[in-house]
């Protein structure tokens, strides 16, 4: 059982650490050492003992200071703490100067307000002590307001952060759930086509589609994939399609080996190599050939889907967004969760290529797989 001893002890401990701060007993020395200095030609006793009242007064009045400012705790609303503070150390002076001239002239057959010189010194202690000690007070208070606000501000800064991450991850979730189900339905209705024709390899692509979507599928609700997970889906999806289609479709992936690490939004080149091949290969008579580059050029990766189908019918190219008759829901979100993933860094563009087909591009700036 924790000893209430021990509670009382730390609790003392941190008491005094929070009144006699380093910052703040500093200042109170070298105030001190300042003051003094006009006084030393004509001072007469010890200067140990003009260093001591001035040390005296600073700490008790630094004492005073750092307890109001925790106690009373709670205050009346027309009063505030740092007025409260910097009336009692003015408040304080008169006082705590006495006490001083106490201390120090202990022993001596007259008390010291008997003496004429140190009656007048006491007066100007006093005088100096009222001039200079309330306004280390406000000084002290305005860099302890100036300290929190900059903390404030920096707090109110990491929250915002952290809920503009939380909203970019949920609008990045919720542009995965809606490309899911387009990639999904796109893909068994081409199985289910061989199916209804009868096609001899309908079992052969059923069974690549079962195993490319046992590959797939835990990734699908991850926020980041690596160049090198995204290579190999697009790979098992073109075998699928080339099953499908064994005369009409080609395809090649030419990837710079030092881009298989780097991270972006999963599905990312899934998506550009669906959309060559719902708009570009499927509608031309006699298929074509997919290209897939993917490169590094001073920290920007430049991934294109080059196919020679169809083609487009009505384009508009502009970085980061792209409209024209062959785009559709998967485009659009691939657009939208690259904006969300790397910041708006990004871009999307498509480009008609001779004699015909169609070529997508996107660039993003290199993040490596942590």
């Amino acid at each position: 059982m924790p000893n209430p001893d021990n509670f009382f002890l730390a609790g003392c401990l941190n008491t005094l650490k929070r009144l006699y701060r380093w910052r703040r007993v500093r200042v109170v020395i070298i105030t001190a050492f300042i003051v003094s200095l006009p006084f030393i030609p004509n001072w007469e006793p010890s200067y140990s003992i003009l260093i001591g009242r001035l040390l005296l007064t600073g700490f008790i009045t630094l004492t005073l200071f750092g307890i109001v400012e925790r106690w009373p705790k709670q205050l009346p609303r027309w009063l505030a703490r740092w007025a409260l503070q910097v009336a009692i150390v003015a408040v304080a002076i008169p006082f705590v100067t006495a006490f001083g001239y106490s201390i120090t002239t202990m022993g001596l057959t007259d008390p010291w307000w008997r003496d004429k010189s140190r009656l007048e010194g006491f007066g100007t202690f006093t005088f100096l002590g009222l001039i200079i000690v309330p306004w280390i007070a406000v000084a002290a208070l305005l860099k302890q307001i100036k300290n929190e606000a900059q903390t404030q501000a920096l707090t109110f800064a990491l929250e915002r952060s952290e809920y503009e991450k939380a909203a970019s991850n949920a609008r990045l979730r919720l542009l995965q759930a809606q490309i899911e189900p387009h990639f999904l339905f796109n893909t068994l209705a081409n199985v289910r086509e061989l199916v209804y024709l009868g096609a001899p390899n309908a079992t052969q692509v059923l069974d690549s589609l079962i195993a490319y979507l046992r590959a797939a599928m835990p990734r699908l609700n991850a926020l980041e994939a690596t160049m090198h997970q995204e290579l190999d889906l697009v790979r098992a999806y073109l075998e699928v399609m080339q099953m499908r289609m064994p005369d009409r479709l080609e395809f090649s992936l030419n990837v710079d080996e030092t881009a298989n690490t780097i991270v972006c939004p999963p599905m990312t080149m899934l998506t550009l190599v669906e959309n060559a091949m719902r708009h570009g290969i499927d509608p031309a008579e006699r298929g074509g050939k997919i290209v897939v580059v993917v490169a590094i050029d001073a920290g920007i990766c430049r991934a294109s889907v080059t196919d020679t189908g169809l083609g487009l019918v009505k384009s508009t190219n502009t970085p980061n967004k792209t409209t024209t008759s062959t785009t559709g829901t998967g485009l659009t979100n691939l657009g939208e969760r690259l904006q969300l993933a790397f910041a708006g860094k990004t871009s999307l563009t498509l480009s008609p290529i001779k004699p015909h087909g169609t070529r997508a591009e996107i660039t993003f700036p290199v993040r490596r797989h942590s």
